[in-house]
């Protein structure tokens, strides 16, 4: 099959010495990077509370990104759905329609992405018993973004539209994510398109892939599956420097999964004199062999074959290479450079989403 198309997933990284300011504009030219570049997407997360990531807000940041690029499509990856009314969300996106039309991705959720402290603040309940209610509120969102609006039937009897904008004419492109076999059943039998966080797991994308197609519905929007992968990648000119620039995040990581405090992600040169305990740098070696590191020619036709053997024309990449003490504080070199190097070795995937 042809090269895959390539997109961005971006978590608005902080890094050590930088305020959000600094790692917002950062992420703002990449994102311009990769429109120049002619990539697909770029999507941005939903994390709350975290020292190293800055990407608390997807709506709000999607806004200035819609100002700043052309012709990319810009979206969530997602929103989670549990912390916000769906009406809200609804209404959001529909605004970001408006402003940017045929370009809005709306990327949706069903974990609640956060500790209960968080989901506390987020939601006036304080509980996450809206996961349960999660089926309906995405059929919910789907109708309110709709031109044609939702029908409520009040207890009067009277009948009742909701829309989440006045006017619109069309809708943000709605898709689900998961990383387990409920939002891949889900997105079947609602007839949506899917995303398997692969870059989160690593595990059992095949079987979770299969369950979606085989258990596709078709919908008034689709009538076949659309799915694509996503990946932890760092690309740079040779495979040494690629290794170098890893290390930040894939430390970051383990210290995560061993419950060691976070902070805002090293750069490189303080990662390479880390020292980790035992399980920490067993965690390191294992994600480092699910990503995508090394010089621009092996990262490229490594997607193009994990793309070719899961039969899917995208690939949505977390670039993960970090910066070193000398880097601009409101820029990522290494990571543009990684959608550099990887444009100009897949350009049917580029020509084709331009």
């Amino acid at each position: 099959m042809p090269d895959p198309s390539l997109s961005v997933l971006d978590l608005v990284p902080v890094r050590t010495g930088q305020t959000s300011a600094d790692a917002v504009a950062a992420s703002i030219a990449l994102a311009e990077r990769a429109d120049a570049l002619g990539l697909r997407r770029y999507w941005l997360a939903e994390h709350h509370n975290m020292p190293s990531v800055a990407s608390t807000n997807p709506p709000v940041l999607l806004g200035v990104l819609a100002g700043r690029t052309r012709r990319i499509r810009l979206g969530s990856g997602g929103v989670m759905l549990p912390n916000h009314a769906p009406f809200v969300i609804a209404e959001q996106f529909a605004a970001l329609e408006a402003a940017a039309p045929g370009r809005i991705d709306l990327g949706i959720g069903r974990a609640p992405g956060s500790d209960p402290v968080i989901t506390a603040l987020l939601r006036s309940e304080g509980h996450t018993s809206d996961v349960d209610a999660f089926p309906n509120h995405v059929k919910d969102i789907e109708a309110l973004m709709a031109p044609e609006g939702a029908g409520l039937r009040l207890a009067s009897g009277e009948q009742y539209t909701v829309r989440a904008t006045p006017a619109a004419a069309g809708s943000p492109e709605l898709w689900l994510l998961g990383s387990s076999d409920y939002s891949a059943d889900l997105a079947a039998r609602l007839g949506l398109p899917y995303v398997f966080a692969h870059h989160f797991s690593g595990e059992g994308t095949e079987r979770i892939l299969d369950l979606y197609r085989s258990r596709f519905r078709p919908s008034e929007h689709l009538d076949a599956p659309r799915t694509f992968l996503t990946a932890n990648v760092v690309a740079a000119d040779t495979a040494d420097e690629a290794r170098r620039l890893a290390l930040p995040q894939l430390q970051h990581m383990a210290r995560l999964r061993t419950g060691t405090p976070l902070t805002a992600l090293d750069t490189v040169e303080v990662a390479e004199a880390a020292r980790l305990t035992e399980p920490q740098q067993e965690l390191v070696d294992t994600m480092r062999a699910r990503w995508f590191v090394g010089d621009a020619g092996d990262v490229a036709d490594r997607l193009a074959a994990f793309a070719s053997r899961f039969d899917v024309d995208e690939i949505m990449i977390s670039p993960a290479a970090g910066a070193s003490a000398a880097d601009p504080i409101d820029r990522a070199p290494a990571r543009e450079r990684t959608l550099e190097l990887l444009a100009a070795r897949l350009p049917q995937g580029v020509l084709a989403a331009a």
